[in-house]
This record gives structure tokens, sequence and C-alpha cells, in this order.
């Protein structure tokens, strides 16, 4: 398959609608959902009839404002306050498909719809085509994140290797074998794949056959993205999404920014009050995901971005997200997978000698690093402890044990350090 089969074409007519279509089209999607979930999702009701809201008085987009922002950290309170996910829901828990874990802890239902994350548009933006053998790297566990990524393939008429995270011999071996030519993954553990092939010996332009990347789940800088193409000879392009809502936004070839996925509405609003700002302003990405069965309307991502409505060379119309340029709050996204102080908190609470603690993230060579530093004046159990980290937040740290009062009066419990240049 040539390059050019790969960097053009459109998947859907709903990345292409001029503005007035656009505007239509999310104003209808909107009062349906706002409607069904208003009638069917016990949640969704209370939050509405406090705000008084009257669903059959929403006319316009911007009447979307007058419902309250629902704060991610709130799902792991609300979905524990009875049925349906404490009424999250707007159906029974076994009509869906799965329910998986994500940290937090927060549950994440899927329905039985095809490609229910919907990330079909951004794998085809991204270069993937019929025919493509793809290489999951994410975890096929309590995590949605593996069979979440490989049903938009399976639609695009993709074979997947479902190789999950680690064991990285056997990734390169599999590559060799299998002629893969699609990765799914972290940018960084592509990165370290590239790095310990190169150990091996592989030429990894000639030896293995990687012609398109997908990647998420972390931040990643231009110069990582170039030495990764160069490396392997392939197209590397990233999506934005969350395990609560699916895909979010999508790059194309032109990498210009995020284009928002037409199965959702994306608002930039104020961190604190929740007020959507004018495009190009700094904000928190809200989004409402078209999604009936698990409505969570104006989900505030903890993410900042801004809108970007410049045409695309690619010819799709959606808004576009720009950089994600940090974090609401001291949540890390770390390997992918998002780290609470609280969680942290957890582990820690079965370690009496550990006085205080904090997490330093970094990313030498492009790769993330977790260090977490403890204070403790007599300290055995650093195998117990780093066990019990994995178990309950699913990476593993570097541990640093520090004498009582070494660490500063003042800290950030996760100080994220990582450099993007």
């Amino acid at each position: 398959m040539t390059r050019k089969d790969r960097t053009e074409g459109i998947y859907s007519r709903r990345e292409v609608l001029d503005e007035s279509e656009r505007r239509k089209f999310y104003q209808i999607q909107l009062k349906d959902l706002l409607s069904y979930a208003y009638r069917y999702s016990e949640d969704v009701k209370k939050r509405f009839d406090r705000a008084q809201f009257d669903v059959e008085k929403f006319k316009e987009l911007s009447d979307l404002k007058h419902i309250p922002i629902l704060k991610k950290k709130e799902l792991i309170f609300l979905q524990s306050m009875g049925p349906r996910l404490g009424g999250l829901l707007t159906k029974d828990l076994g009509e869906l498909r799965r329910i998986f874990l994500s940290p937090g802890p927060i549950f994440d239902p899927e329905d039985r719809s095809e490609d229910y994350w919907g990330w079909s548009e951004s794998f085809y933006a991204a270069g993937f085509r019929p025919g493509d053998l793809a290489q999951i790297t994410f975890n096929y566990h309590m995590n949605p994140a593996g069979l979440m990524f490989e049903e938009p393939l399976k639609t695009l008429n993709c074979a997947v290797i479902p190789a999950g995270p680690g064991n990285t011999n056997n990734q390169l071996d599999i590559m060799q074998k299998l002629r893969v030519t699609g990765y799914v993954g972290t940018p960084s553990y592509l990165m370290h794949l590239a790095q310990k092939g190169e150990e091996k010996g592989l030429n990894l332009r000639k030896e293995l056959y990687l012609e398109v990347a997908f990647v998420t789940g972390e931040k990643f800088s231009e110069k990582m993205r170039t030495t990764i193409e160069k490396k392997f000879d392939l197209i590397m392009r990233q999506g934005y999404g969350t395990a609560d809502v699916g895909c979010i936004g999508y790059e194309c070839f032109q990498k210009n920014g995020l284009h928002v996925a037409n199965r959702c509405f994306v608002e930039i609003c104020h961190p604190d009050t929740g007020i959507p700002l004018k495009d190009g302003d700094v904000g928190e990405i809200v989004v409402t995901a078209f999604n009936k069965t698990y409505p969570l309307i104006r989900l505030a991502t903890g993410d900042l971005s801004y809108i970007d409505r410049e045409p695309c060379a690619c010819g799709r119309t959606s808004p576009r997200l720009g950089n994600i340029v940090g974090r609401v709050d001291t949540t890390a996204r770390i390997k992918g997978m998002f780290v609470y102080p609280h969680q942290v908190e957890q582990v820690l609470a079965s370690f009496e000698e550990v006085k205080r603690w904090q997490i330093e993230v970094t990313n030498p060579g492009g790769i993330d690093e977790m260090i977490l530093s403890i204070e403790a004046s007599s300290f055995k159990r650093e195998d117990e402890l780093l066990h019990s980290f994995r178990e309950k937040i699913k990476i593993r740290p570097l541990l640093k044990v520090l004498a009582p009062g070494s660490l500063p009066p003042q800290i950030r419990l996760i100080e994220d350090k990582r450099k993007w240049d």
C-alpha cells in the first residue's frame, strides 16, 4: 500500500459538513440525547431538576451552558449510589456487552452497538486501511483500552494481534515474523520497542514492516514523532479520548490539531465556573458524547486545551482541539494511566512507617518515568510496597526512601517535570 493511499480519503460524510449542517446536526443530536437521558437516567433527571433546566426549552447550542458541569472525579462517588451505576446508566447492567474498571476506581460500561467507543474515524484518519495487521499493546484486562481500540479496526476490516503491554522481545519477534503493518499503543512504548530493536541489531526500516502507528494515552513532542517516523519509516498520528466517553478527537495527516469526533459535542470552559470560553482561549475540555446508554452530559475531562476553527487542508470541517496544554488538577496521566493522589494514599495507608510522600514524573528519552519518594526512618518493605502500588495503580514506580524531613514543607503530591521539546 502506498503512502498516498494512507493519507487521502474521508471515512464519514459527517467529517465534511458545512457550518450550518454541523450546527443543525449538533442541535438534533443534543436535543434527542437530553430528552432521552432525562426520561431514562435517574441521575440526569436529578441533575437537571436541581439546576431547573427544562429540556423542552433547549433550542440553541448555547443553552447547554445551563446544565452544571459533571467532574470526572464525581463518577467515583456517583456510581456507588445505587443500581445502574447510581442511575447514570439508562439500562440494566445485564443489557450491556462489557463492564471495565479504570483507576479511581471508575466503572466503564460498554453497550452492544458496533464501535461503541467511536474510534473508526480516528483510525482511518491515522492511515489504517482494510488488510492491515495491527498490533495492540494496550492492556486487555480490566481496563477497556485493548478492546476499545480493537473494535474500530474490525470495522475497518483490519486484523488484530492482541499483544497487550510488555514482553518487548516477543513484541518485536511478532512484528518481524508476521510482518505487522500497524502499531497501536503509547508513543513511549513504540520508542522503547525501537531502542530494543536497535540493540538487537534489527534494521527497523528493512526488517520490520510497520507503515502506520496510532498512539494515545500520553503527550509527546514533534521531535519524538519525527524520530520514531524516521526510525520505522511510518506515519504516526494520535487520538484523544477517555475511558468514560471514548473518542473525543484525532489527528489527520496534516497534524495541525485534533479534529473533534462527530460522535460528541465539545466545549472549552473555565475550569472553575464551567462557563464556555471563546475560540482560542485555553480552558477545560468539556465533552458531551451522543451516548444514550451512558449519558455523561458535560463531562469535564480535567485536560486543558483550546478550539481552532481555521480550515484544514485535509478537507475535514470539524472544529479542532489544539495541543493538550496541561491538567486542571493534580492528577497525572502516566504511561497512559491516570494516577490520582487519593489512590497513592490508599496504597501507603498500609505502610505506617511512611510519613510523607511525593511522586515525580519525568520523561528521559521521551519515555515516562515515575519516581515515588517516601520519608521513613526505617523502611524494609520496599518489595511489598512496590507490589501493592502496581496492584492498585497498574504502574511500578522507581522508589526512593528518604530520611524524615527530606521533602520540602510545601510540595505538590504529584510533580510533573516532563519536557516535550
